[in-house]
């Protein structure tokens, strides 16, 4: 981007006064244009920064999307966000963790105008300070925030025509009034996701082959909405009071599967069923977070504390009915017909507290600690409506869990030159956990304590030449939900299986990036995991004599996980700003070793299941290509073009193939106004495909269709003084609960 300047007459002034008083005739002097080059990508010392700015991809665009866009990022399945195609992502807004659960975060980030991002910080190895789960990798959002007193904001409306229609309404408004200032933004709307679902699994190297088949739509419907609150205070010139706050409500009401079921012996079709399912429930989520920041000396040096509670509440009830069909695909006898009700309740309370000293000779320490204790509580039922009628014992449970979270960190940094910077960390977490099944008297409890190193080297050569490498451990918890003993159940035979009993993944990162002229990248990334821990498909026989075969993808530890890739990226622009191009490519490798024996949760043996051995390897190449064209000499015509390309690649589920999306948007702005027109995944190629086997004849295939093809109609208004400037950032206590309360 450039960025014209033309020098004030002033700047001239005093020379040329007085060259007057001894001149009686002065010459004309030619001031030329002098043209400045702002850098849009910066390396800082553990951080990419890209700044969007007023950038004509953020016009009229979502916070998704843009974040979809920006370098390193990715996201196949508009829902998740990976960096360099690998591990998960934790959203920081204006420095703060982000403790919703995780749709609340999408779907607050699709909802928030691209227009009120200033910057957007990618860190892909986070050091001993911040409170990161596994290999997540952290995107801190920057929003813009007015430097003079006044308001103003934004109105946006979108409609997405797919399948279904979908339209979602926000608006967001900034305030500043001498020392105090608030960001604010409402949002809600009414959503329907469909989705086609195609389930095989059975064994075809036995010597009665079987499989069953199930195949049918997905349709969630739900109302939602939401918002957020931040305001600051400015205590004195070095103190200063933060608070944030944020809500979400969503309703399903109802969400239905439909399946039809195709069950077949030795080639011969034996028996067909249809399972309906109902889903009714809500969603309420919420947090609140406190900060104070104290500028000690003039040097940077600073004191932050912090203060954080988050509330999830979820409840639910499923009714799920498995009737027989004849050959005519026409209703004979129910054969199972049950209610089932999820609830889950977590409660997080979290201090944090830190200090960094800015010493002389460039030396910078810093020090601090966390505290987290998080409640859950949820009190599943499974109630059969036909006989044996009423709760069913063994599929119900009260599950209760508690968990403490003790951190404490230092850190040492040292800036040797303009050129090179070392920074060490040190990290200890210790986790104290306790876990009931109240109705059952299954009691779990766990006692962790970990040793978590950081370390990284940056050398800058010169303007053009940055070299950086880093090294870091961290721990990775199961979600909260997943640690519920409780069936989810997709038919009859095939359900999801929470497990309480797994352990905590520990995950040893490390990278080395190269950036020149700070338009272009290379990174080098090496993953280990120990104790993995996935969804695995398990392939079994229940004990009741009926001879049924089951599936169930238990959440469990499986072995190691090992992960390589090489990425190269550009972000630059072409014919003075006509065309801005952000590319990247990533070459991985990635290898999973382990064996599962069985479902710990069985406590009852009411099925067998056959061990499944895991020794997967696989290369990918992952490409995405970004691009925005200006139209017009008016910038006031836009044109995006972006395509996505991952090979096919091996999960510990199975293998999954190809997948591949060109979206294409027209934008047009208009004053205060933009208009904007996309189409997503044009050709209908974003389409899921996943076979795996265990070595032992059996093999599960999931084939989905979430209609990824879609036309969005999006209108944005911009409102009242757009004089802004970046915000000053603060961590929030809990970030490290944030990604365990999502499903």
């Amino acid at each position: 981007m450039k960025i014209y300047y033309a020098i004030p007459y002033l700047f001239l002034g005093n020379l040329i006064w007085a060259q007057q008083v001894q001149k009686d005739t002065v010459k004309s002097t030619e001031i030329k244009e002098v043209v400045l080059k702002k850098k849009t990508l910066q390396k800082k010392s553990d951080r990419m920064v890209y700044d969007v700015g007023n950038s004509p991809v953020a016009k009229g665009n979502n916070g998704f999307e843009l974040l979809k866009q920006t370098p390193m990022l990715s996201s196949t399945d508009d829902k998740s966000l990976k960096v360099l195609g690998k591990g998960s992502t934790k959203i920081y807004i204006n420095g703060k963790a982000q403790t919703m659960d995780a749709d609340a975060i999408v779907d607050m980030l699709k909802s928030m105008p691209a227009e009120n991002i200033s910057k957007i910080e990618v860190i892909t190895v986070p050091s001993s300070e911040f409170q990161v789960e596994g290999n997540e990798a952290i995107v801190n959002v920057i929003l813009k925030k007015k430097s003079s007193d006044g308001i103003n904001g934004n109105v946006k409306i979108e409609d997405q025509i797919a399948k279904s229609n979908s339209a979602t309404l926000s608006t967001s408004f900034n305030y500043r009034k001498g020392k105090f200032g608030l960001q604010a933004n409402v949002n809600g709307g009414k959503i329907v996701r469909d989705q086609y679902y195609i389930l095989t699994n059975g064994n075809d190297g036995g010597a009665q082959p079987f499989s069953l088949k199930s195949e049918g739509d997905v349709v969630s419907k739900f109302g939602q909405w939401g918002g957020y609150l931040n305001m600051d205070y400015q205590l004195t010139d070095r103190q200063k009071l933060d608070f944030s706050f944020q809500h979400r409500d969503k309703e399903e009401k109802p969400s239905t599967t439909n399946f039809i079921n195709e069950l077949r012996n030795s080639g011969s079709l034996f028996e067909i069923t249809q399972t309906l399912n109902t889903t009714n429930s809500k969603v309420s989520n919420q947090s609140y977070n406190l900060g104070y920041e104290w500028l000690t000396d003039d040097k940077g040096s600073k004191l932050n504390a912090n203060a954080s509670y988050m509330y999830f509440d979820k409840t639910g009830v499923n009714n799920n009915s498995t009737v027989l069909l004849n050959t005519q695909q026409q209703p004979v006898s129910i054969l199972k017909q049950f209610n089932q009700s999820t609830p889950l309740r977590i409660n997080n309370w979290a201090l944090k507290a830190d200090y960094v000293q800015q010493l002389k000779s460039g030396h910078v320490l810093s020090a601090g600690l966390a505290y987290n204790n998080t409640l859950t509580d949820s009190d599943t039922r499974f109630e059969n409506i036909l006989p044996p009628t009423g709760l069913d014992g063994n599929q119900s449970n009260h599950f209760a869990y508690e968990e403490k979270i003790y951190g404490i960190y230092g850190t040492w940094e040292k800036k040797w030159s303009d050129r090179t910077n070392t920074k060490l960390g040190l990290r200890y977490e210790s986790t104290n956990a306790e876990g009931n099944v109240l109705d059952k008297n299954i009691q779990i409890e766990r006692k962790d304590g970990d040793w978590l190193p950081f370390a990284s080297f940056n050398y800058n050569m010169n303007e053009d030449h940055q070299f950086s490498t880093s090294f870091s451990s961290r721990v990775r918890r199961p979600s909260f939900w997943a640690l519920n003993p409780v069936k989810i159940y997709l038919t009859a035979n095939n359900y999801i299986q929470n497990n309480p009993f797994t352990q905590s993944e520990l995950v040893y990162n490390t990278e080395l990036q190269y950036i020149f002229k700070s338009s272009y990248f290379i990174t080098a990334s090496y993953g280990f995991t120990d104790r993995a821990l996935e969804q695995v498909p398990l392939s079994g026989m229940k004990n009741d004599g009926s001879g049924e075969s089951v599936l169930a993808y238990i959440s469990t530890n499986y072995g190691t996980k090992k992960e390589f890739s090489l990425s190269f990226g550009m972000q630059k622009q072409y014919f003075k700003g006509i065309w801005q191009m952000n590319n990247s490519l990533v070459l991985g490798y990635n290898q999973y070793k382990g064996t599962v024996y069985g479902d710990p949760t069985d406590t009852q043996n009411l099925v067998t299941f056959q061990k499944y051995e895991l020794d997967r390897q696989s290369q990918f190449v992952q490409l995405q290509l970004n691009n925005t064209i200006r139209l017009s000499p008016q910038k006031d015509w836009y044109l995006g073009v972006n395509y996505f390309y991952l090979s096919p690649i091996e999960l510990v589920v199975g293998k999954m193939n190809t997948l591949h999306s060109l979206d294409l948007s027209l934008k047009k702005m208009h004053k205060n106004w933009t208009f904007s027109l996309e189409a997503k995944d044009v050709f209908g190629t974003n389409k899921n495909y996943i076979k795996g086997s265990d070595g032992f004849g059996n093999y599960n295939i999931v084939d989905q269709n979430q209609y990824n093809r879609k036309l969005v109609l999006g209108l944005t208004y911009n409102f009242g003084n757009q004089k802004v400037q970046k915000v000053k950032k603060s961590e929030s206590a809990n970030d490290d609960v944030r990604s365990r309360t999502g499903s």
